[in-house]
């Protein structure tokens, strides 16, 4: 039986998913944290991990990394609300195999793991526009900043101005 570690700390989430899972003859762990997650790993194989990117604590990067270093033949899907082309690049990077985004159901999650050995595979991807990703950059150490612009300005290595400059140019979703 394969068997599947859920780590996300929505609890509701991580019980539908599981009960999603077993209902398709999975064997499925759930884990809240960090923490958990490593314990569980140690203690067993496991073959395929789905990770919340987001969670109290070390993140699901770090989750995916440490994951690895204890099995490094798990297949891991990161699933996030807060999905961006750097942290997508910085999972894959890791390890991760996908990187989807919220609401991603079961059978999306468990299309992630299913690759055809013998199939060439095929990027279809759309190259983001440098202002897009420069866009998403600024959004997302905004966010971290806590939407403080003199900080965020400092940590992006520019002046204040240039910065509001471009916020008011392309406003931050909220």
């Amino acid at each position: 039986m394969i068997s599947v570690l859920l780590v996300d700390d929505d609890e509701r989430l991580r019980e539908r998913l599981a009960l999603a899972f077993r209902d398709r003859g999975l064997e499925a762990i759930v884990a809240p944290d960090h923490a958990t997650a490593l314990d569980l790993a140690r203690s067993r194989p496991i073959d395929r991990a789905v990770v919340d990117l987001r969670m109290p604590g070390p993140n699901g990067l770090v989750v995916v990394q440490d994951l690895l270093a204890i099995q490094p033949a798990m297949q891991i899907v990161v699933v996030t609300g807060y999905g961006s082309i750097a942290t997508a690049v910085e999972a894959m990077r890791l390890g991760a195999r996908d990187y989807l985004t919220k609401p991603a159901n079961a059978d999306q999650i468990l299309s992630s793991f299913e690759v055809e050995p013998d199939a060439p595979e095929e990027i279809d991807f759309a190259v983001p526009s440098l202002a897009k990703v420069e866009r998403e950059h600024i959004e997302r150490v905004l966010q971290e900043c806590n939407g403080n612009v003199s900080k965020a300005a400092r940590v992006l290595g520019m002046h204040r101005r240039s910065l509001q400059y471009k916020l008011a140019k392309f406003p931050v979703k909220k």
